[in-house]
């Protein structure tokens, strides 16, 4: 069954969902947007397990979160803003934490897909190696990067990949859109996290 548009068709329509009138990033919407990227990664098979877990496991606390209080959660910075008065924004189980890997994460795949479209000549494992030594690599402990090396080395082949998430349209302009429309709403994130000294935390 062929896909309408690409695979990254959902997560564009969800974007414009994102700011609320006032341009606040909402909660909701922001969370469906990442979670559409999900199945992008799922085609990479095993080389991205580790950043789907991640991302996945990142979502779950924030969505829970969310759902104990909508009204109250309803702004995406809104549970960050309330741990760092509590005082529990460090922790790592802090819906703060989340974001800020969640953030990272998206940082890389966007990153990481505008490699594929700026680099034809480049093979996947090199599109990835670039994007993560520019994003995450200088948050992980050394065993995070050795895995991440490791994991790398299983990228699928681009041509098959590409072929893979193209689906019925332009993937190219459809990933071009995606990463320009990102970018802004994840460097919001950082800016934000760096407004309240939450910016700079490392991987244990």
């Amino acid at each position: 069954m062929q896909m309408e548009g690409t695979v990254f068709t959902p997560s564009l329509e969800g974007m414009k969902h994102v700011k609320s009138e006032s341009g606040v990033i909402l909660t909701k919407p922001f969370l469906e947007v990442c979670k559409h990227i999900l199945p992008v990664l799922e085609k990479f098979g095993s080389a991205m397990s580790i950043v789907k877990t991640d991302i996945g496991g990142n979502i779950t606390r924030l969505e829970k979160k969310y759902a104990s209080d909508p009204t109250k959660y309803e702004q995406l910075h809104s549970m960050v803003k309330l741990e760092v008065s509590a005082k529990t924004a460090k922790s790592s189980s802090s819906c703060t934490n989340g974001l800020l890997w969640l953030t990272r994460a998206m940082d890389f795949l966007v990153a990481l897909f505008h490699n594929l479209v700026q680099h034809p000549d480049w093979q996947m494992a090199q599109a990835c190696s670039d994007a993560y030594s520019k994003t995450l690599k200088k948050w992980h402990g050394w065993l995070a990067s050795s895995s991440f090396s490791v994991a790398i080395k299983l990228a699928p082949d681009r041509k098959k990949f590409m072929e893979i998430i193209s689906g019925s349209g332009d993937i190219d302009a459809d990933i071009e859109k995606f990463c320009s429309t990102f970018s802004p709403l994840l460097a919001e994130n950082h800016k934000f996290l760096a407004s309240v000294g939450m910016d700079d935390l490392k991987a244990s």
